[in-house]
């Protein structure tokens, strides 16, 4: 999970040989990390704790630039999930966002522009720019990081882009993390095009597998 996430990069940039590390960045580096496997686990209680934690680790320094890249993560976990909806965290503080978050922010939302594609994470840069569905769809699987290929699955399900090749991969994805919440979503979505396609054998073989996941 921390290479998925980057956190490193994004909150301990340029500690290199410097002093020793501020409690507040360790403390918000393991908060949004084990909040995001939390989530991924459908573990709602852990994540809300681990929240909260880094919430007010970043607080404590008043750098809204940081505030708003946690909850930007925040909101991509939930597009990896499939969970559709605004991402109230980073529209608090939307009017203080530097150019390249709105830009990420526009992505999730599956309102990303031309401009905003050169302003993305180099992964997702592609997804954005492509000039068809299928190019879109080509791009995503030649993501290698897996959250970051479920956040980009999630976009091109939002903007209606999302081949069957996209789901299956998608599934694969989650099934080889681990990842509960992603993994019943995606197979959800699997399941409805099977029985609105006619595939009654199809569906019921997914929610034979959504029910053994589910089982307690």
């Amino acid at each position: 999970m921390k290479k998925t996430l980057a956190i490193a990069s994004l909150l301990l940039v340029g500690c290199g040989n410097n002093p020793p590390v501020p409690d507040w960045q360790m403390n918000a580096q393991n908060g949004i990390e084990r909040a995001t496997a939390a989530y991924m686990d459908g573990n709602a209680r852990v994540e809300a704790a681990e929240t909260k934690r880094a919430r007010e680790a970043l607080a404590s320094t008043g750098k809204v630039d940081l505030i708003i890249r946690a909850e930007l993560i925040q909101c991509a976990a939930r597009v990896a999930a499939l969970v559709f909806e605004d991402c109230a965290g980073y529209n608090k503080l939307a009017q203080d966002a530097a150019p390249a978050d709105r830009a990420y922010a526009a992505y999730l939302a599956g309102r990303a522009t031309a401009a905003d594609a050169a302003l993305l994470p180099a992964q997702h840069q592609p997804v954005a720019a492509a000039a068809s569905d299928a190019a879109a769809v080509s791009a995503v699987q030649a993501i290698a990081d897996p959250l970051s290929k479920l956040v980009a699955s999630g976009v091109l399900l939002r903007t209606g882009k999302a081949s069957p090749q996209t789901l299956a991969d998608a599934v694969d994805t989650a099934s080889a993390q681990g990842w509960r919440r992603p993994l019943l979503a995606w197979l959800g979505v699997q399941a409805m095009r099977a029985e609105q396609t006619g595939d009654a054998a199809e569906a019921q073989r997914i929610k034979r597998r959504i029910d053994l996941i589910t089982a307690k």
